[in-house]
């Protein structure tokens, strides 16, 4: 899977200076860094029985972040 910018320890100099927090922001279409809950949403349905047939697939979560 492929997390975007998103409120945990390993983005924390990101999220906390302003500047770039907003050009972060401003460059994913959602408009905000995601949180943990946002990643285990996807996580959890990937794990789902429904998701079986899906294999070695790139999964982006990352509210559109355009790079």
């Amino acid at each position: 899977m492929l997390p975007g910018f998103n409120e945990t320890e390993s983005n924390q100099r990101e999220a906390n200076d302003p500047a770039t927090r907003k050009q972060i922001e401003n460059m994913t279409l959602l408009g905000r860094f995601g949180k943990p809950d946002d990643i285990a949403d996807v996580v959890h349905a990937l794990a789902t029985p429904a998701m079986g047939w899906v294999t070695g697939q790139r999964i982006e979560a990352s509210g559109g972040f355009n790079f």
